[in-house]
């Protein structure tokens, strides 16, 4: 059950903060797309979404996608956005987070995944010992076995993980665990 935890969740992309992650030796982020940095359908990021990834780029972070759909409208999505990806990766399998190290040059140490779920992104990240960051949905349309089953256990599991691993930001970079 531990590996379903995220070591931390915040209410939304845009309060994780590159400073939160220094602190903690992080250099690199594997990035969801679908969900969490576009909502799924969606052929373009919000402006909000644009000038975080490039905060963390201006830090000096590094930056991946990793996602389980299909090259075709994420390809673009992620070519638009500048960031090397993995597609069809079929999260949580160890292998596609281990090719984003490679893309990234980093180890799992110094390399957190963001995603807006528990059984790909969460359990996928811990699996390889990655500093997993979990999110809420953007809301776009789930994959039905998605919306059917795992939404539904993630809805039975989420009150307890934010109630032991949320982040709130106590303002100008103070951030603590609630």
């Amino acid at each position: 059950m531990k590996w379903l935890y995220p070591d931390i969740y915040v209410d939304s992309l845009l309060e994780i903060k590159p400073e939160m992650l220094v602190e903690k030796g992080i250099k690199a982020l594997i990035l969801d797309l679908d969900n969490t940095l576009v909502a799924r359908g969606r052929k373009k990021a919000e402006p909000e979404v644009i000038k975080w990834l490039k905060d963390f780029r201006q830090r000096g972070f590094k930056l991946c996608i990793v996602s389980n759909s299909t090259w075709g409208r994420s390809g673009r999505i992620a070519r638009t956005l500048g960031l090397p990806s993995v597609f069809r990766a079929v999260k949580p399998r160890r292998q596609p987070f281990r090719r984003a190290l490679s893309i990234l040059g980093t180890r799992p140490e110094e390399t957190a995944v963001v995603g807006d779920q528990l059984f790909t992104d969460v359990l996928g990240g811990n699996r390889l010992g990655l500093y997993t960051i979990m999110v809420p949905s953007l809301g776009g349309p789930d994959f039905i076995l998605t919306r059917l089953i795992i939404r539904r256990i993630e809805r039975l599991l989420l009150p307890r993980i934010k109630a032991k691993r949320r982040v709130a930001s106590g303002g100008e970079g103070d951030y603590c665990l609630r």
